[in-house]
This record gives structure tokens, sequence and C-alpha cells, in this order.
């Protein structure tokens, strides 16, 4: 699928540069994609590998948003 590749590229990118916001992004949008795809486990694994990295600016959009898509993915 032509969207998941694009998802990966900007989260491997996002990596490399060490911008973070940028990979809860990324992993967010891709985490969209997979819950459609019925995807549950995978989506949960890896947004929560980037949501446990941030110790602080829990107050932000983003990571409110995270946190929202992990309480409603559930526990694994």
């Amino acid at each position: 699928m032509e969207a998941e590749a694009c998802f990966h590229k900007a989260i491997e990118g996002a990596r490399q540069q060490q911008a973070k916001s940028l990979e809860l992004r990324a992993g967010t949008s891709l985490n969209h994609l997979w819950q459609q795809q019925g995807k549950t486990n995978a989506a949960r694994q890896m947004l929560a590998e980037i949501y446990n990295w941030f110790t602080e600016g829990f107050d932000t959009k983003d990571l409110q948003e995270a946190k929202a898509l992990l309480e409603e993915l559930g526990s694994p």
C-alpha cells in the first residue's frame, strides 16, 4: 500500500533526524491507517513505543491524540 510506505518513510526520516515530534505525528497517521485495516496489535505496539519515549509535553495536541488512540486500542 502506497500510503503505508509513505508513513514508514516519514517515520524513518524523523528517526534519522531524531525528531520525535515528527515521528509521533507520522506514527499516529500510520496508526489510523492500521486501525482501518484491523491491525490493532501492530498499531498499539508501534504507537506505544513512540509515545513512551516522551517525558514531558503531555499537554500538546499530538501527545494527547496519541494517548487517546492508545486508550482506544486498549491493553495488549
